[in-house]
């Protein structure tokens, strides 16, 4: 079993604190740190950081699936980038899924907008549909129900968690140990990285795509991985090292 590395330590530590903190102490702080879309009132710049330490209050394993798997891959990968280079992995990634997601979010809204100006329906109109979910029932001629909740929902969710950034790290540690097995709560046979990583991303495309996506954020997922395999790839050609960033 490897030994928890600095930041991998800290890193669980202070996730495991704030949802804490939000599950007894202030839950309505999860409301505040979580990742808002840009263009709902309540959203804030600094949520792209915050809500990479906010998770469900709904499960505890939203949390311990991804704190297993930030100890399982990130404690190798600190091993061999060293902790400086690897927080800046971490939070890079996470960022770049927050990109995604808040990019995929926003043509999914920005589509339906239109399609809404397009029969007529005024600014003030659409603001009712956003914030009180209220509209005229002859909308549903032109629109679908679906499309209604979707274009609602799309305004009001909210993403947290770390995934996006365990996602960048699982792709990295990919790159780097190809026919590492993975088994355990991932697998219940041990499968090479090189096979489960792709079949796991490629689920993600899909469920994000077709909308079966359960409440889970499939393109903070899928912007987590583009973003640390960009980085990790980058790395590995040039044989980076952890010397470079002490």
């Amino acid at each position: 079993m490897n030994r928890i590395t600095e930041a991998v330590k800290h890193l669980i530590i202070i996730n495991v604190i704030m949802f804490l903190i939000t599950m007894f102490v202030n839950p309505g702080l999860q409301n505040t740190l979580a990742l808002h879309f840009p263009l709902n009132p309540e959203f804030g710049f600094w949520q792209y950081i915050t809500s990479m330490f906010m998770h469900s209050q709904t499960t505890i394993f939203h949390i311990l699936f991804n704190m297993y798997a930030l100890w399982a891959f990130g404690t190798p990968m600190e091993q061999i980038w060293g902790t400086k280079k690897f927080v800046f992995f971490y939070f890079s990634a996470g960022l770049g899924a927050g990109a995604i997601y808040t990019l995929a979010n926003y043509y999914q809204y920005i589509s339906i907008y239109d399609d809404l100006k397009n029969i007529g329906l005024t600014a003030t109109d659409i603001n009712t549909i956003l914030t009180e979910g209220k509209y005229n029932t002859s909308i549903l001629q032109h629109i679908s129900e679906k499309k209604l909740s979707e274009f609602w929902g799309t305004f009001n969710s909210t993403a947290v968690g770390a995934s996006g950034a365990v996602y960048g790290v699982l792709v990295a540690f990919g790159l780097y140990f190809p026919n590492a097995k993975l088994a355990l709560i991932f697998f219940p046979v041990p499968i090479s990285a090189k096979y489960f990583i792709p079949v796991l991303i490629l689920l993600d495309l899909f469920m994000g795509v077709s909308g079966y996506n359960f409440g889970i954020a499939n393109f903070a997922h899928l912007g987590g991985a583009l973003f640390g395999f960009i980085m990790a790839y980058y790395w590995k050609k040039n044989q980076f090292n952890h010397n470079r960033w002490n």
